[in-house]
This record gives structure tokens, sequence and C-alpha cells, in this order.
């Protein structure tokens, strides 16, 4: 075969590609429609894409926000199938895409590189207040070394491990900055860092470049999973600052500094019928992690606004017992509620669950 005949052969791969592609997302938006991926016991679609068919996080991301997308906007789909859109756009355009500006906006995505799209979607919808975002990065030896500060900036891309607020578990670090292009090298001796530095960006904030150990990054992960219920979503500054204002109440306790001191210890609250020792057993069986069983096997393993949930329902005659208790998410206790009670029924008290993606 000569290059003319290879060639064409190629364009219609690349053609059988793209269909492929449009077959998978027309398939996977009438998925998710339907929500069938709660009959394998996933709490969203993307649980799914990364649990059930081992996409990459930011794979299943892609498909998911096109898939979302192609049901609102079918002409999506014709876009991607056709090859005029591609999936690494698709995630700027759905910032900014809705029914009213849908045939003037969709073209101008057309043949866009992710970041030739972003630039697009800031021209639409300009950012008047960016949202800021934190950098981890690897120490590296002080003579190959380039300043990478965790830095803060404007987050406007699906989950990249390294790059956006959620920080990465300790054996990931590496691994995840050499996969983003972030080189990483041996952290230097202990002796060789430098002191932390402030640098004022305006009267009320500061950036702080700081050099801290996995250890640390470690704990600051699992703060953020513990205070997921009263501080859903929050970033590294706000759940640090919630331990500093813990540790200066305590310190000012400790010496009296109270503006109205406890002459008693007040009763902790628990949850009612369930025993405190009982408690204790049910968080040390699930390592606190959510234990909605999978249907591919396995458990959903979130770390994040984990409650206590009967198996047997109390309101079925449940005992509240290590072997009838479990710890579950917040998405996966409302679905096994809808399960148990009904969808009719648990819209009267909790936020439906068909708004959980």
């Amino acid at each position: 075969m000569n290059a003319r005949d290879l060639t064409n052969q190629l364009a219609a791969l690349l053609r059988r590609e793209h269909n492929a592609m449009g077959d998978f997302l027309l398939a996977l938006a009438d998925f998710d429609r339907r929500r069938l991926w709660t009959d394998l016991g996933h709490a969203s679609l993307f649980s799914f894409l990364r649990r059930e068919l081992g996409l990459s996080a930011g794979a299943a991301q892609y498909r998911k926000t096109a898939a979302e997308l192609i049901q609102r906007h079918r002409e999506v789909e014709a876009a991607l199938r056709s090859g005029q859109l591609c999936l690494s756009s698709i995630i700027e355009l759905a910032k900014v895409l809705t029914t009213e500006n849908a045939a003037e906006v969709l073209p101008r995505f057309f043949g866009l590189s992710r970041r030739e799209a972003a630039d697009v979607a800031v021209s639409i919808r300009p950012v008047g207040n960016p949202p800021l975002r934190e950098v981890v990065s690897a120490v590296r030896p002080a003579a190959a070394r380039t300043h990478t500060p965790l830095d803060q900036h404007p987050a406007a891309s699906p989950p990249d491990p390294v790059t956006t607020g959620t920080l990465l578990r300790p054996a990931e670090l590496a691994t995840a900055a050499s996969s983003h292009g972030h080189h990483v090298a041996a952290p230097r001796p202990a002796s060789a860092e430098k002191p932390s530095a402030v640098e004022p960006i305006d009267t009320e904030r500061a950036r702080l470049h700081i050099t801290v150990s996995r250890r640390l990054l470690a704990k600051l992960e699992a703060a953020k999973a513990a205070l997921s219920h009263s501080h859903p979503g929050a970033s590294s500054e706000e759940v640090l600052e919630a331990a500093l204002d813990s540790l200066l109440a305590q310190r000012a306790k400790r010496k009296g500094v109270v503006e109205r001191p406890r002459t008693a210890v007040a009763a902790p609250v628990t949850s009612v019928g369930i025993s405190a020792a009982v408690k204790r057993e049910v968080w040390r069986r699930a390592r606190g992690c959510c234990e909605f069983p999978l249907d591919s096997g396995g458990v959903c393993g979130s770390t994040l606004r984990l409650e206590l949930d009967h198996i047997t329902p109390r309101a079925h005659g449940g005992p509240s017992t290590v072997a009838n208790l479990r710890v579950l998410c917040r998405a996966h206790n409302d679905l096994a509620a809808r399960q148990a009670f009904g969808d009719m029924w648990m819209d009267r008290f909790t936020r439906s669950a068909r708004a959980v993606t």
C-alpha cells in the first residue's frame, strides 16, 4: 500500500473511532437518564465509570460531562460523532452551552484543543471572581529544582490530582505528578530546606510557600474527610483554619481564657438508641469508609460525609447492633433509604437522589 492508500485507511478507521465514541456516549446518556448505575450500587455515574469500567478520573469526567450534555443538547452527539468536537474540550463547552445559545456557541468549539476551548469559554462567560486552587508539587534537589509553590489559581478543569484542591495520598503523589508533566526527583535533605515564605497578594490575602511532609498531606486529606459534614467541599485553607481555631480554643480553655467557663461537662450528643461501644465497633470495622456493596464486588470506600445506617431500618424493627449497623456515605445512605421506603416517601424528607451525580 502506498501513502495515499494508508491515509485513506487511517481516515476510515478514524471515522469508525468517532462513530464508536458517539455510540458509547449515546448509550451512556441513556444509561444515566435511567439511573441504572444505582442498580449496581454506585452513588453516581462518575463512580460507575471509575469502578465498573475502570476509567481514569479524567476520562470518566469527560465522558460523564459529554453524556449529560447529550441529554440536554442532542447536537453535541452529532458534533462528536463527526469529529468536529473534541472530547477534551467538552468540559469547557459544558460551562457555557445553553439551549438559547447552542446554535451560536457550539460551532465556536469545533476543532479546538482543551486550552483553546478554555479561552473561548472565558470569552463567552468571564470569571468575575476566580476560585482558588492548590498545587502540590514534589520537592526537587536544590541544583535542579525550579520553585513550584503551593500556589493559588483559577480552577476550570476536570479533576486533576496534582493541580486541584484534591490532595493526594502519599503513595500517589509522585506517580500523579509524573503523569501530569511534573518533574519528580528525590526530596532534598531537611537541612537544605528554606523556611516558609509569605508573599502578600492584597490587603486581605497572602500566598504561603511552605514545604511539608507527605505525612502532613495524608493528615490534611483525612481532616477533609472528617469535616466533610460540617465543611462540605472545604479547601485546604478552610480545613487548616478550622484546625487552628480548635487548637487555639483548647489552648484558651486550658489557660482559663474563656468568656463564660462551664461549671459542668455537658453530656455528649449521640445517635438515638446506639450505644457508644456499638458505634466504636462499627466505625472500627468500616475503617472510616463507606461499606455500601457494589454489584461488581467490593464496597464504595468513600470517606466523605459518612453516616451510620441501619441495614434493617429501625422503622421495620431493625436493632441498633453491630451486625445491623453499617457506615455509609451520604449518597448511599439516601439510596438505601429510597430502596427501603421508596422515592415518593423519601422526597418528603431529603433532597432527591436524582440531583446527585
